[in-house]
């Protein structure tokens, strides 16, 4: 507790420095200095309670006065609209019952019998106006004789049915009350009306005497309590500023309590730098001595910048002075600023714990901020390396200037770590790339002292607070080490990537330019943070190793070379998606008699299950493929076999296995140039002239496999050679951001833009010009015709007569010769005399033979019937059965085809 100067050990009352004066001198006003009027000036101002009683006591007066006047002249309003109405209407009824008023309504002329009457009746009753009217309302009489014959202004319509109408208005001679009353005969019949009226002017004269007489009582009132609230002010006044030693006591221990309970230091210096008060929190602060009061702060020991400003008395804002070990911040004003003593007060606040907390509450929140944005940061995408590259470039720089991620190698490939094996270093991040660390990409097996050894074996993170002095990180590399301590690198933590019970890696935290050394806390935030990183980097692992398993199987799936024929030159791409493998496919499947046929197609659907029902459908295209059916035909059974597997193959979860799928399927016979396709759902192909036209044929859209119920049809195009036919996906030309319409005219400009480049050149054309996305499969081929010219083409009509045989070997021999196919012409010989003696024998005409040369021989054999010949093993003792065994024996393959007119037995043998 601060004793003031001189202040005994007793709380006695006493003034703060100042003397107790008497009441008359210590107050200007009171009647010490004039009585009465000095206790209304200090009233009237209303800086006291006195003065504020005497406002309030005038207000209520003023209040209750304003409120009977206004009362008052309501009511005497009110008075005289009712008398105005009452004599209105007393004129009105009386004039309109004067005997006479009705039969004058009838006579010639009423306005001469009824005008006297009325002006006199409205004289007599003092009243502004008697009106006399007909039923139209057109007055017969009026003060105002130029109005006669007009119509009334005013309401009649309830007069006319026997009512009396009083209304108020504001007409001509200002506002008024007027009454109409009907006029009835003898009958009780209305024939005609009086409207009689008053301007209430004419009746407030008693408001206007009344007023002045209120007014008068009022201010009598007014005064009578002004008087008396100077009464109760004087008293007022004594009381508050008379106060005995015990209210004096009170407020001085009051205000001594607060003075001395803050929690910042008060001082009061005077004029001339002298120490008046100084509170207990002040004298902490600034180590004042016990006797500093009513001393000057020049001789206090303060420092020389701190006294300054306290003796100057200047104004001082947050000032932060260093006062030995503490930082204050010092506010200082001048105390005569209006006319108060001369000094100043200041305040002192220790802000050194402030700031160090503000400093922790900083870290803490940077710290909450990296965690939030390790949360939303980290895992971005579903790919290892870069899920470690989002961990080191979020701690960089915010938390450490190096980071550095290294995993085992099985782990950037989707595999399982494998602990022992070297690792790899997958991520680097730094405030600058000239660091002397392992570089990205770099394989590094850790020495067992290295921390990054230690915690991939203990599972626990490792910190290493100064670099110099730890002889096991050093011993990894003495050379690097070496550069990385001469670099600047002085602290380290390594933190094990752990999810669940596998240990993928470690994560190296460096610091060069911060110059804190990494501490336990700084532990906790890493280990948080790799924790965050470690899981998503987990789950980038199992989808790494799922992606590559799926699209590992579906490449199984799809054609690994293309196979050889003559019909087209064909050109392909596939790209699977990097979101999932889908069920897009396609394939090139030979055909007999030098055909090639073309398919692509879609699975509804992404993942292992798209992928393999992908797999069934391709098999059984080439299975159905063997059997030579037209397009549509095939397709109906495509559609058969995926309704089957709707059906058949529901999973546990009730979802049906296959949700549908799309196919084209194309088959392009050089020979004839002709190409029959039919498509079930799937896109149109695009046709690329040799001119450089693109046009999308004219294909009929059958509905996608699985639905059924619908036939198939087919398109036969003529194709030109060296036109090119594009088969593709939707992956292609649709996605999210453009739909079917945008992307096919896309394909047709980038078809466009590589006129007469070859099927492979056109496939890096298309992909490049096409924003070609990584959410779906991307299926793309392009083939390009070619033709069996006729001199690689011979046709002959057989006869159906047995002694034709020998004619077709002799032709059959000549041709070969031609060919320069000597070579072939004992085994084709055979061959075409087993087959064509067949058609003699067992079909009808027309029967036919074609021999064509590409790659291989082909003779074909045509009939007129449908009755397919098969193979027989014929025993010793059978005289028949032996020669379609020669065909397959002296052929490569050999099968039956059916034409919309018969059959044909083909046989391929290979060239010499």
């Amino acid at each position: 507790m601060v004793r003031l100067p001189g202040r005994p050990d007793t709380r006695a009352p006493r003034s703060f420095g100042h003397p107790r004066a008497p009441l008359g001198a210590r107050h200007p006003g009171g009647y010490g200095e004039g009585g009465p009027p000095g206790v209304l000036r200090a009233a009237a101002t209303g800086r006291s309670l006195a003065g504020q009683v005497f406002l309030l006591q005038v207000v209520i007066v003023l209040l209750l006065v304003v409120s009977a006047v206004v009362a008052q002249v309501l009511q005497v309003r009110h008075d005289s609209g009712l008398e105005a109405r009452n004599r209105s209407l007393s004129a009105a009824g009386s004039f309109a019952n004067a005997p006479g008023t009705a039969a004058a309504l009838r006579s010639p002329d009423p306005t001469a019998i009824l005008q006297p009457s009325a002006e006199a009746a409205r004289k007599a009753t003092n009243v502004d106006f008697i009106v006399v009217m007909n039923t139209e309302g057109i007055r017969y009489t009026h003060p105002d004789r130029d109005r006669i014959g007009k119509k009334f202004v005013g309401t009649i319509a309830p007069a006319l049915r026997g009512e009396t109408v009083v209304e108020e208005l504001t007409g001509t001679i200002g506002p008024l009350v007027q009454v109409v009353v009907p006029v009835r005969d003898s009958d009780g019949k209305v024939v005609g009306l009086v409207s009689a009226g008053i301007t209430t002017a004419h009746v407030g004269g008693a408001a206007d005497q009344q007023v002045p007489l209120l007014l008068a009582a009022a201010a009598a009132a007014l005064a009578l309590a002004t008087a008396g609230t100077a009464l109760v002010s004087r008293r007022l006044l004594r009381q508050t500023h008379g106060l005995g030693p015990y209210e004096m006591t009170r407020m001085y221990e009051h205000h001594d309590a607060v003075l001395h309970a803050v929690r910042e230091g008060v001082l009061i210096v005077g004029d001339g730098g002298k120490l008046l008060l100084a509170n207990d929190e002040a004298h902490r602060l600034l180590d004042l001595p016990e006797d500093a009061e009513m001393r000057s702060v020049l001789d206090l020991g303060l420092d020389d910048e701190t006294a300054g400003l306290l003796a100057s008395g200047r104004v001082a804002t947050d000032e932060v002075h260093l006062v030995k070990d503490k930082l204050l911040a010092i506010n200082q004003r001048p105390t005569d600023l209006r006319g108060g003593p001369p000094g100043s007060v200041t305040t002192l606040r220790d802000s050194t714990e402030l700031r160090a907390l503000s400093g922790r509450a900083e870290v803490a929140r940077e710290r909450l901020n990296m965690l939030y944005d390790a949360g939303v940061g980290i895992g971005t995408s579903l790919d290892v390396s870069r899920t470690a590259e989002e961990l080191a470039e979020l701690a960089v720089p915010r938390f450490a200037d190096f980071v550095t991620v290294d995993l085992f190698d099985p782990v950037l490939k989707g595999e399982e770590p494998k602990p022992g094996t070297e690792l790899r270093r997958a991520a680097f991040s730094g405030i600058r790339k000239d660091a002397p660390l392992y570089p990205l990409g770099e394989r590094i097996r850790f020495v067992p002292t290295s921390p990054q050894a230690r915690s991939l074996a203990t599972g626990q993170s490792v910190v290493e607070p100064d670099l110099r002095e730890a002889p096991g990180w050093r011993a990894q590399d003495l050379e690097r080490t070496g550069q990385i301590v001469e670099y600047g690198v002085h602290s380290l933590i390594t933190v094990p990537l752990r999810a669940g019970n596998l240990v993928l890696g470690v994560a190296n935290f460096w610091r060069s330019e911060k110059p804190q050394p990494f501490d336990s806390e700084d532990l906790a935030l890493a280990e948080e943070l790799v924790a965050r990183a470690a899981v998503s980097i987990d789950n980038a692992r199992r989808y790494t190793r799922e992606h590559s398993m799926a699209v590992t199987l579906q490449r199984s799936l799809l054609p690994r070379t293309l196979p050889a024929q003559d019909a087209l030159e064909i050109a392909y791409r596939y790209l699977p998606a990097q979101s999932g493998v889908g069920g897009d496919w396609f394939d090139v499947l030979p055909l007999p008699g030098a055909r090639v046929a073309l398919v692509v197609g879609d699975v509804v659907g992404h993942g292992l299950h798209a992928a393999a029902t992908m797999g069934r459908l391709r098999t059984a295209v080439h299975n159905f493929s063997s059997l030579d059916l037209p397009p549509d035909e095939l397709l109906g059974l495509l559609d058969e076999l995926v309704a089957r597997l709707d059906q058949d193959e529901t999973p546990e979860d009730g979802a049906a296995a296959v949700t549908g799928a799309t196919c084209l399927y194309a088959v392009y016979d050089p020979a004839s140039r002709r190409c029959t396709i039919a498509r079930a759902g799937h896109l149109p192909p695009a046709l690329v002239l040799s001119d450089g036209t693109v046009e999308f044929p004219d294909v009929p859209a059958g509905p996608p496999l699985g639905l059924g119920g619908l036939p198939f049809e087919t398109a036969d195009l003529e194709l030109p050679e060296g036109s090119r036919l594009v088969l593709y996906t939707d992956g292609l030309v649709e996605d999210r951001e453009r739909d079917i319409d945008e992307g096919l005219d896309l394909l047709r400009d980038a078809l466009r833009h590589a006129p007469g480049a070859s099927p492979e050149e056109t496939c890096r054309v298309v992909l490049d010009r096409l924003p070609v996305r990584p959410t779906d499969d991307v299926a793309l081929i392009v083939a390009e015709t070619r033709v069996l010219g006729e001199d690689q083409v011979a046709t002959w009509e057989v006869p159906a007569d047995p002694a034709a045989v020998s004619e077709i070997r002799a032709k059959v021999t000549r041709q070969l010769a031609d060919w320069d196919l000597e070579e072939l012409t004992f085994t084709t010989e055979l061959i075409l005399s087993e087959l064509v003696t067949n058609a003699i024998r067992y079909g009808r005409g027309p029967i036919g033979v074609r021999l064509l040369r590409g790659r291989a021989l082909i003779c074909e054999v045509s009939d007129g019937t449908t009755t397919s010949p098969h193979l027989r093993y014929a025993a010793s003792t059978d005289e028949g059965g032996r020669g379609l065994f020669l065909v397959a024996q002296l052929s490569d393959r050999w099968g039956t085809r059916y034409t919309p007119t018969g059959k044909i037995i083909w046989a391929e043998q290979p060239l010499p």
